[in-house]
């Protein structure tokens, strides 16, 4: 895991995150969240591809 976080330090941030947005803005900024991770991970995989791209040619 990421930040060696384990699951009782898992639980207070979700509870600090439900406190702090509450619960109708939880699946909207999960939804965000889940978004930006998505792009994050194809822009990473495209960087990748091109970088094989130019060392092969």
């Amino acid at each position: 895991m990421p930040f060696n976080l384990g699951g009782p330090e898992l639980i207070i941030v979700m509870v600090i995150v439900f406190v702090i947005f509450g619960a109708g803005k939880l699946p909207e900024v999960f939804g965000a969240m889940g978004k930006g991770v998505k792009e994050f991970k194809k822009a990473q995989s495209d960087d990748e591809t091109a970088a094989s791209k130019e060392t092969k040619a």
